[in-house]
């Protein structure tokens, strides 16, 4: 089970304890438009990866030079957020593995997008995405790109993902770390029990 974090964390945390998997994180970041960051012009993932929403990128000014520029700042935001996350524990190995990779939602799907593209470089053996909500057309594409994609609900007149959700704070770096503690603490916990 792997949450995209931060907001995908706290859902995979909920699915990989009923389901009693391990939970991990997959970092990506979203790579926002300069001046509109909500807007997504890409996304890049652990590895190397980056996809780019053409559509997006073409109506940007100076776009070569603004991707470039918004992919170097990212790309260090997502090492400093693996370091952090991981607290010195290794990415775990994916290949020939079964990887669900769960957020909050989808919009563009960009960032998911960007993280199963990863895992195929990984030679995960299959990819499941999962995620409470997002648009139908972005979780169809994503059913293409992935194994399989399950979403929700695919409400007719999307606009954000927060609008599905009572409470959208937003999660901190320490909340994600803690998760990650109590999901490894749990795991641990049941093989302890099952052993005896």
């Amino acid at each position: 089970m792997l949450g995209l974090p931060r907001g995908g964390v706290p859902v995979a945390y909920e699915v990989a304890k009923s389901l009693r998997v391990p939970l991990d994180v997959f970092s990506v970041r979203k790579l926002g438009v300069p001046g509109f960051e909500e807007l997504a012009a890409g996304a890049i993932a652990s590895g190397g990866v980056r996809v780019l929403n053409e559509d997006v990128v073409r109506a940007i000014p100076y776009a070569t030079e603004a991707i470039e520029a918004v992919t170097a700042r990212e790309t260090a935001e997502l090492q400093r957020r693996e370091q952090l996350y991981r607290e010195g524990r290794t990415a775990p190995e994916l290949r020939d593995k079964i990887a669900i990779l769960v957020d909050d939602g989808l919009a563009t799907g960009a960032t998911m997008r960007a993280a199963v593209k990863a895992l195929r470089q990984s030679g995960a053996a299959k990819i499941i995405v999962a995620v409470p909500v997002g648009p139908l057309d972005t979780c169809e594409e994503l059913a293409k790109e992935a194994d399989d994609a399950i979403c929700l609900s695919t409400p007719p007149f999307f606009q954000a993902v927060g609008q599905y959700y009572e409470n959208f704070s937003q999660i901190s770096d320490d909340e994600v770390r803690e998760l990650l503690t109590r999901a490894a603490q749990e795991i641990s916990r049941e093989k302890s029990v099952s052993q005896q």
